[in-house]
């Protein structure tokens, strides 16, 4: 079994081999539960900000091509 180390300022290293499993990165969430006299640590779901959630829902759509043909539809109708 690998061990980790608690710093003065309460900081937990993870060795690498498990950051690297897990693909952890600085900054990373985690869930913290205990459970039967252990520490759980989960990778927490990484939250995207603004805009970025939204990137790729209409992947393959025609959404933008059919906004501009209705666009230009309405200008040959109106001038």
């Amino acid at each position: 079994m690998d061990k980790a180390k608690l710093s003065s300022k309460g900081q937990l290293i993870i060795p690498k081999k498990y950051r690297q499993q897990l693909n952890l990165k600085p900054g990373d969430e985690f869930n913290v539960l205990i459970k039967d006299g252990y520490l759980v640590l989960s990778p927490a779901e990484k939250s995207l900000v603004g805009w970025q959630k939204w990137r790729g829902t209409l992947a393959g759509c025609r959404v933008l091509q059919e906004h501009l043909d209705e666009h230009f539809r309405e200008v040959d109708k109106y001038g």
